[in-house]
């Protein structure tokens, strides 16, 4: 479809408030725009392509790649909230392609072994401005990822950027830069991925809990949001095989928590008559949410999730284990320098020692990394 259909397209079908490609404020470096595809579907496949993207096949969401390959990585998991914010998008008249992208690119500073890494890298770049993986997204979108020869990183439009930076959820803390107005809220389309992120990580990490057997479905049994979705099953089904069941719980829940977050939002932009994209930027909170009921639903299963799996003493283990992975090789890196490799040490007369580490290490996957301690630290490995 040529840009100005596109652009013609956005403005008849998506809603007033949305985020409509044509109003972007554009890239820090000028370029000119495809013939065939907007700002935002550009910026989506760049993401795609970018290395930071597939890297995130062999990174930690839960249970580190070795565990088995069922378990969700942050490349499934990025896949994952991009669907379900596609689906929200749509019902609600956003913008499906900033959606996209976004929720694509929201993991992208993620560390290896989930959020263990980031913790320990928080405190080894303490004198040096600590570590976010928010910040680190932006900083591999902007700088890291070397694909252009006209421009460092990926050139992204503002909004994306924007709405990497400002990505919160219970793991996840904003990020405040100047350049994209710490004061105001982000984009619909950003505060939609913020809560498809939610539901993709609490109803497919609890897939994944079940699967493991780190928790089983009797733990479950008490909670009503669980028996909500459990009584229909039953209600449509005399007999079922286990592996069934788990996966229409799980898509239940997800169907259940989708359904709402549309209905409500829907009720509150009407209520508050937001009628246009400047209506947004007078209201100082979040209006993409969960109804105050199904919130109040959700509650007790996330606090199990974050009791019985997140703290399941072989979840700490891996933790543990992971960050003494991470510290050993930033010393070892720190130290001595020399052991990077050379288009990656070129950097460390120009940017210092401790962001060059923080950086290579950051990009590794679980694997790499494990890799890279076996090589520095057995004397019987090949380097």
């Amino acid at each position: 479809m040529p840009i100005n259909k596109i652009n013609a397209y956005e403005d008849k079908t998506l809603a007033p408030y949305a985020m409509k490609s044509h109003y972007s404020r554009g890239r820090v470096h000028p370029e000119e725009e495809h013939a065939y595809r907007s700002i935002y579907q550009r910026d989506r496949d760049r993401i795609i392509h970018s290395a930071a993207f597939r890297r995130l096949e062999y990174k930690t969401q839960v249970f580190v790649n070795h565990e088995g390959d069922y378990y969700r990585t942050r490349l499934t998991h990025s896949i994952e909230v991009s669907q379900i914010a596609r689906t929200v998008a749509y019902a609600l008249g956003l913008n499906m392609d900033l959606t996209e992208a976004i929720a694509l690119a929201h993991d992208l500073g993620h560390t290896p072994f989930g959020h263990s890494g980031e913790e320990v890298l928080n405190e080894l770049m303490a004198k040096c401005g600590g570590f976010n993986h928010n910040l680190q997204g932006l900083r591999v979108v902007d700088y890291l990822e070397e694909r252009y020869p006209e421009f460092p990183g990926l050139n992204l439009s503002w909004e994306v950027r924007e709405g990497i930076i400002k990505h919160s959820s219970v793991f996840d803390i904003a990020v405040k830069i100047k350049e994209f107005f710490p004061k105001k809220m982000p984009t619909l389309e950003t505060q939609l991925v913020d809560i498809a992120d939610e539901i993709a990580y609490d109803n497919h990490d609890l897939d994944d809990g079940l699967t493991s057997g780190l928790i089983n479905e009797k733990d479950l049994e008490d909670f009503e949001i669980w028996k909500k979705i459990n009584r229909k099953i039953n209600q449509k089904y005399v007999k079922i095989k286990s592996t069934s069941r788990k996966y229409l719980i799980i898509r239940g829940l997800i169907d259940l928590q989708v359904t709402d977050l549309i209905t409500h939002t829907q009720e509150k932009l009407a209520r508050l008559k937001i009628r246009k994209y400047a209506d947004l930027q007078k209201i100082n909170y979040k209006l993409v949410g969960f109804s105050p009921e199904l919130k109040e639903l959700r509650k007790p299963l996330r606090q199990f999730l974050m009791q019985k799996l997140y703290h399941h003493y072989r979840v700490v283990r891996m933790s543990v284990k992971a960050k003494r992975f991470i510290r050993e090789l930033f010393l070892e890196y720190l130290s001595r320098p020399q052991q990077l490799p050379v288009e990656i040490g070129r950097r460390v007369a120009k940017e210092g020692v401790q962001r060059v580490v923080c950086d290579y290490i950051a990009g590794m996957t679980d694997r790499y990394a494990l890799d890279e301690y076996k090589k520095l630290f057995n004397p019987y490995e090949k380097v």
